[in-house]
């Protein structure tokens, strides 16, 4: 079964002078020339994407659109209309907002974050901005010190609402941002708190505990070595200073050194931390 505004592995079933078919069962779904691989013949299985095309028949492509049925993302406008606004999500034909599911009328260029839907009438790929209403925590799916896929939605007194795993929401508190985010970023995190009363979910950035000091590691000796054994900073530097060179928190620069300097792979003063050489 053709699933559309996803990938689908798909058998060739002829090939004609302008690209080739796919077998959905029926007549088939064009492949393009211009998407065929060199060598593709049939009997051959390819993995495509499928949308409608300007006529609104089905249609397969190999170009990566920058989301698929279901995600969250942040696109910008190409043109508008009385009817709608048309967005630019990587493929030949850009995807269609309704006025209906804009929040405030969008504009050319500017960039907004929507979610990628089925219109329900038309069976088309459409977006839409109005996407609270498919978000919840009622029913979670995640526990503390999971990793997740974290999107930033808006900003708050606190921190910022976070999107997670296109499911639930989360806050990222301020004390847990150690970079300028905007909405429609994304990064990898954890749950770091789950509020059993409300469902209420806070998160940080990057991997829980030991996970996060063990990948960490690497990192610093990396640089250690790329700086002749030495660098300038150690558990009294500025968080900035260490965010700016390490890409890490202070707290998670701290526990990393710290665990280096125990196995004896380093040494720590007040000038900074240097390699130990073995043997």
């Amino acid at each position: 079964m053709i699933k559309v505004g996803t990938y689908n592995q798909m058998k060739v079933l002829r090939a004609v002078e302008f690209g080739v078919y796919l077998d959905d069962g029926n007549e088939g779904i064009l492949l393009p020339k211009r998407f065929v691989p060199i060598g593709l013949k049939p009997g051959d299985e390819i993995n495509v994407f499928i949308y409608h095309d300007g006529d609104e028949r089905l249609i397969a492509t190999t170009q990566k659109p920058k989301g698929i049925l279901g995600d969250i993302v942040k696109l910008a406008v190409v043109s508008t209309n009385a009817q709608g606004a048309f967005l630019d999500w990587g493929l030949m034909k850009d995807i269609f907002v309704p006025i209906s599911q804009q929040q405030q009328k969008m504009i050319p260029k500017g960039e907004y974050l929507v979610k990628i839907v089925l219109d329900e009438q038309t069976g088309r790929i459409a977006a839409t901005e109005r996407i609270e209403r498919f978000l919840s925590n009622e029913n979670l799916t995640v526990a503390e010190l999971e990793e997740v896929n974290l999107l930033v939605y808006r900003r708050t007194d606190i921190g910022y609402v976070v999107i997670i795993n296109n499911i639930h929401t989360g806050v990222l508190h301020h004390n847990e941002i150690y970079r300028n985010i905007t909405a429609g970023d994304t990064f990898k995190g954890f749950i770091k708190k789950i509020h059993p009363k409300e469902n209420k979910i806070d998160v940080a950035v990057g991997k829980s505990g030991y996970k996060r000091v063990e990948d960490e590691t690497s990192k610093i000796l990396r640089l250690l070595n790329e700086n002749n054994g030495f660098l300038p900073y150690n558990d009294k530097s500025n968080p900035d200073d260490i965010y700016a060179v390490f890409e890490m928190s202070k707290k998670t620069f701290k526990m990393t050194i710290g665990n280096l300097y125990k196995k004896r792979m380093i040494n720590i003063d007040e000038k900074g931390i240097g390699i130990i050489k073995q043997g």
